[in-house]
């Protein structure tokens, strides 16, 4: 007897791998993904043969027995394995892009700092000959701590490649739109969204529209995840849902290339003759992602007061001691404050962490001249800083209408280590000489009065 199919009145959808085009949704997900229909095994990993003649190659992102929730590794099925994608290596210099330990005995880091946006030249500036540090903190070889990038690009690498052995890389434009072909798909990046590109991924950055300038989070530690929300539960903040990764995209090129690793600080460059972004499927949760700040929904008080700024945390890198991170991402965007009987803007404060500020677009509520967009900021460990004059004074005597901040992204890349200045951010690049001058002229209000406010 033959088995019929039965009648269904159900609907299915017509995008399987999410709703937005090229993308799957979710932080953290296992995925799967095939370029071509068949080059995905099923129910194994690594079978004697795998179809279209390709290679299985797992790519590992933590050690192999690292706990099942935090164990991050793909599988991929490329036309050829990486051991291709590499030959013999050369030491290359790239001056400007530097990496822990890095402390010029020459250099104050002790201070407050900000820098005006790193202007653009005319140079032909491609992903990595543009990128521009500005502080160091922690040790690669422990894989601890950080490095903050300014990143121009003018120029799209082409038959170049890229990865880095030492680090994930933030990456957080300002101005422009980068497109980041990779092994494991292409993600589009452009103001208001970021991107984690993992450890050891391999891709080709070009110029969709140019000239770009960015900032960049260089993570030596342990992966970005998102924060617990404790109380908070299960919603708000930055939701799982809004990350997207790319669904599997692969180059079959024969020409000659080349393959540029960072690893322990230094760069090598290797030629091969053809393109390494040849994986045809794969599954797994180690891959690139992308995530639009504007989905970020914040959290704050609505009575009194206000919440420390480590509820705006997006992504948080967890260090050895528990609650204090190796890296915090944390977004300053629009959002309503309610607050009654309540100074408004930040507060007065030394900080056991690290605090590197950047505006991405508008004005900062506890800054009001200055602190321009792609304006940089760092409030160093246990160094005092807060509103200047003017915020204080417009803060301490406004009408405490509920108000709405329009217009404001700001961002910081918060760590527990010290950041120490390189000499580009030291000497070369815009640093405002009288920014430590906007407290000079807060006014000692005290007098003894009982009441007086």
């Amino acid at each position: 007897m033959n088995k019929l199919t039965p009648p269904t009145t159900l609907t299915a959808a017509a995008t399987p791998v999410g709703t937005t085009d090229g993308y799957m949704p979710g932080f953290g997900n296992d995925f799967e993904t095939e370029a071509l229909p068949g080059a995905l095994p099923q129910g194994m990993n690594s079978p004697q043969k795998c179809n279209y003649g390709l290679y299985g190659e797992q790519l590992s992102g933590t050690a192999f027995t690292a706990p099942a929730h935090q164990n991050e590794r793909t599988w991929c099925y490329r036309i050829r394995p990486s051991v291709k994608h590499t030959s013999r290596f050369k030491k290359i210099d790239v001056p400007y892009w530097v990496t822990a330990p890095n402390i010029d005995p020459d250099i104050i880091s002790l201070g407050q700092y900000r820098w005006d946006p790193v202007p653009h030249t005319d140079a032909d500036l491609t992903w990595i000959t543009g990128m521009r540090t500005m502080t160091t903190a922690g040790d690669v070889n422990t894989q601890t701590g950080m490095a903050s990038h300014i990143y121009l690009v003018t120029r799209s690498m082409v038959d170049s490649y890229f990865y880095s052995a030492d680090s994930e890389l933030l990456v957080v434009p300002q101005q422009g739109r980068l497109r980041f072909a990779t092994e494991l798909g292409v993600i589009d990046l452009e103001p208001k969204e970021i991107a984690i590109l993992p450890r050891g991924l391999v891709y080709r950055v070009e110029v969709l529209e140019g000239p770009c300038r960015g900032f960049v989070c260089e993570n030596y530690g342990q992966k970005f995840e998102l924060p617990g929300r404790g109380p908070i539960g299960a919603n708000c903040m930055a939701n799982r849902r809004d990350f997207k990764t790319p669904v599997a995209a692969f180059e079959d090129r024969e020409t000659p290339s080349t393959v540029t690793v960072k690893w322990c600080g230094a760069f090598h460059v290797t030629e091969i003759g053809h393109s390494p972004l040849d994986v045809v499927a794969w599954h797994g949760n180690y891959a690139p992602v992308k995530y639009d700040m504007r989905n970020y929904c914040p959290i704050g008080a609505i009575l009194f007061d206000h919440p420390d700024p480590s509820i705006f945390t997006v992504l948080t890198a967890p260090s050895g001691v528990a609650g204090t991170a190796n890296i915090d991402f944390v977004l300053f965007r629009e959002r309503w404050m309610v607050m009654e009987d309540t100074f408004r803007p930040p507060w007065y404060h030394k900080n056991v962490m690290s605090e590197l500020m950047g505006n991405i677009y508008g004005q900062y509520d506890a800054k009001p001249q200055g602190f321009v967009p792609g304006g940089m900021s760092l409030h160093n460990m246990m160094l005092p800083h807060g509103p200047d004059r003017e915020a204080f004074e417009k803060a301490s005597n406004a009408d405490l209408k509920p108000h709405k901040l329009e217009e404001t992204m700001s961002f910081m890349f918060e760590t527990r280590f010290p950041q120490h200045l390189t000499r580009f951010a030291a000497e070369e690049a815009p640093l405002q000489d009288d920014y430590i001058d906007c407290w000079t002229s807060l006014e000692k209000h005290f007098d003894g009065t009982p009441g007086r406010k």
